[in-house]
């Protein structure tokens, strides 16, 4: 199962820590999933195929400056076919990332971009 995942570590900026495809830069089709909804916290929006997905980290993680940590993803069919709210999404797709974030999160330097989380 491949999706978008873009987020940010206790000390390291905004990554994209998971691609859709080996190589490929996720930006142009991130930007697309979430024009219009760049500043609301938590998200579900449908767009063109895909499907926006931001919220704040589980665990209540924060960043070395206090601010709440958010996961967005942009995920296609069949995971996004089940989708529908933010509590889908933390309940669905939280559980595919969990142990991977809880290995980079406080990493001084951000991970590079794995393409199968």
């Amino acid at each position: 199962m491949s999706f978008i995942w873009a987020t940010r570590g206790r000390t390291w900026g905004f990554r994209f820590l998971s691609t859709e495809q080996p190589g490929q830069d996720p930006l142009a089709r991130y930007e697309q999933a979430f024009d219009g909804v760049r500043d609301v916290p938590a998200v579900v929006r449908p767009r063109s195929g895909m499907l926006a997905v931001r919220f704040p980290d589980p665990e209540g993680r924060r960043d070395r400056s206090g601010r709440p940590i958010p996961h967005e993803f942009v995920l296609t069919p069949p995971l996004s076919d089940s989708v529908r709210s933010v509590d889908d999404a933390v309940a669905q797709v939280w559980p595919l990332v969990r142990e991977r974030y809880a290995e980079v999160w406080e990493l001084p330097k951000a991970p590079a971009a794995v393409s199968d989380v």
